[in-house]
């Protein structure tokens, strides 16, 4: 099993939409070409940001097929989670042509698993899957938190599982698993906010919203950090602390997809249950990118 080189910074990659409702898959084109000249390490499509519940099962193929030919060899971390094992395996089965690295998995949602809950499913997972695994443990999202002890016990105890996504807002949770877990498991920041502080606790990077936006900017913050130079990261993160906070005043990936709107790389179109921008959050925005 190859294991990708998952550090810096990630790009959970937005779904640009036509105003039929449609998939503007040109656009997404240029916003992955984009995210590559701006720096990003990796890539993170049909992730939360993607609007992935949205879409159905050949616009996920189609959206794939694209990230991989504008890719320029990066990466592909593919969201494939679901609330079942027959649901997530699959979500792998559809979508495991080579275009995928690994599978991004996030704990399941709504059915709110005990921690062995959680043991066994990944257990199940990872023994059906032929590429990597990286957990995603999001409790806002998801209803529940994975607690330090079991992302431990998986990352020691099932082949296959090489990382997590962090994104409880807890700091100490991700000091732990960084400390207690194999040296060679991947412990990501899942919110931009936290990324500096992660980082020098061993994290190895971010899978960023505010990447789709700025992602030269983000992408040295975490070069910066894995480099040691940390007053240049703590710079580049106090500028971005603002776009960081707009872009989850509304629920993601509405701000970001605000920003770009504004930017002229795609529309601000959403998909129900989601909506556009209110006023006030394009008027933030705005306001946002004005310093950069």
């Amino acid at each position: 099993m190859k294991i990708p080189e998952l550090k810096g910074c990630g790009t959970a990659l937005v779904t640009p939409f036509l105003a039929d409702g449609e998939v503007d898959y040109e656009a997404f084109g240029a916003l992955v070409e984009r995210q590559v000249s701006g720096g990003v390490n990796f890539l993170v499509p049909l992730g939360t940001t993607a609007e992935t519940p949205t879409l159905d099962p050949m616009e996920r193929v189609a959206l794939l097929d694209i990230a991989h030919d504008y890719a320029a060899g990066l990466p592909l971390l593919v969201g494939c989670g679901s609330n079942s094992v027959p649901g997530t395996l699959a979500n792998m089965h559809l979508l495991e042509g080579s275009a995928a690295d690994a599978w991004l998995v996030v704990v399941p949602f709504y059915n709110k698993p005990t921690q062995e809950g959680m043991y066994q499913y990944y257990k199940a997972i990872a023994s059906e899957s032929t590429k990597p695994i990286v957990m995603y443990n999001v409790p806002g999202r998801t209803g529940v938190n994975m607690l330090p002890e079991t992302a431990v016990r998986i990352a020691r105890d099932i082949p296959g599982i090489i990382g997590i996504k962090e994104a409880s807002g807890k700091l100490e949770q991700a000091r732990q698993i960084a400390a207690e877990a194999p040296s060679d498991f991947i412990v990501l920041s899942g919110d931009d906010d936290k990324t500096l502080d992660m980082m020098k606790d061993g994290a190895r990077g971010v899978i960023s919203v505010a990447s789709n936006i700025l992602p030269d900017k983000v992408s040295a913050l975490c070069a910066a950090a894995l480099d040691g130079r940390w007053e240049d990261a703590a710079a580049l993160d106090a500028a971005l602390k603002p776009l960081y906070k707009a872009c989850f005043v509304e629920s993601n990936p509405i701000p970001a997809k605000a920003a770009l709107s504004l930017m002229g790389f795609c529309s601000d179109q959403m998909r129900l249950p989601l909506v556009p921008a209110s006023e006030s959050t394009k008027a933030l925005m705005k306001e946002v990118l004005a310093a950069f």
